[in-house]
């Protein structure tokens, strides 16, 4: 996904999963980073997927872009390898294409809000966009899902065109609210559910949109994650709301989005 901002890359209790003793243990919130004890014993060489809680939303379909953050680690010496957690939940299109099996079997089916862990060998493991190197096919990995929802690839606000970038539209502007959503608060530190839409400054030429690039895109408003224009525009609008937002980025193009907010994920 081409963005313009160098870091754009329900609930659950407390759970763990005590039974066997070469099952890991995994403590936290869904929707907060787990911690996780791996056993001493070994690990065993066939993929194991164990539902750890059950969210309230709805489940996740085949055909759907599935947007969840993922912590992947290690079995050997508990090393933590890749964690979305403190920056962008990841996006898996299961469409047919390109998600090994073991993450298909992890999250189809799972109602949004669900908690689940795979441990398997690495080369069955590694799904979409978990970096190849530094891991051999000896290692086993384990992988802690926090499923946000499955959207269909073109969700869009219900009743609603398709986003276009105001042409008067230009840097400088404070967000511009084109639609008031009618839906849940949205809260500084939460995830948001979006459809976008962006162009170039001043030729106003679409350079980017998830509606054509295959669907819905989640990301954490706090500083850092998105740009600050992003935080400030979307911060304490409603769920359904469309948003249009200038950013200027230090050594960049300027860049106009229009912005759907189709869901949000308070932080716990």
């Amino acid at each position: 996904m081409r963005l313009y901002w160098p870091a754009l890359l329900m609930l659950a209790a407390s759970c763990g999963v005590p039974q066997g003793g070469t099952q890991p243990v995994v403590i936290g919130a869904f929707g907060s980073r787990p911690k996780v004890t791996i056993p001493s014993g070994a690990p065993g060489r066939t993929p194991r997927i164990t539902v750890l809680s059950v969210g309230g939303g709805r489940p996740t379909a085949a055909g759907d872009v599935v947007l969840a953050d993922v912590d992947v680690r290690r079995w050997a010496g508990n090393e933590p390898y890749m964690s979305t957690y403190d920056s962008r939940p990841a996006t898996v299109v299961l469409d047919g294409r390109q998600v090994p099996e073991t993450w298909r079997r992890s999250l189809i089916g799972r109602p949004a809000g669900s908690r689940v862990l795979l441990v398997s060998p690495a080369a069955e493991a590694l799904g979409p966009d978990v970096p190849r190197t530094g891991v051999t096919r000896a290692d086993t990995l384990v992988v802690v899902f926090d499923i946000l929802g499955g959207y269909p690839a073109d969700a869009r606000l219900v009743g609603r065109t398709l986003p276009v970038v105001p042409s008067d539209l230009a840097p400088g502007e404070p967000g511009r609210i084109l639609i008031d959503g009618s839906g849940r608060t949205i809260a500084s530190g939460s995830k948001v559910i979006v459809q976008y839409v962006a162009a170039s400054w001043p030729g106003m030429t679409v350079v980017d949109s998830s509606y054509r690039r295959g669907g819905p895109s989640a990301f954490t408003l706090k500083e850092g994650a998105v740009p600050a224009a992003w935080l400030d525009a979307l911060t304490g609008q409603r769920v359904g709301c469309r948003v249009a937002v200038a950013v200027a980025v230090a050594g960049e193009s300027p860049a106009l989005y229009v912005i759907d907010v189709l869901d949000t994920i308070n932080p716990v």
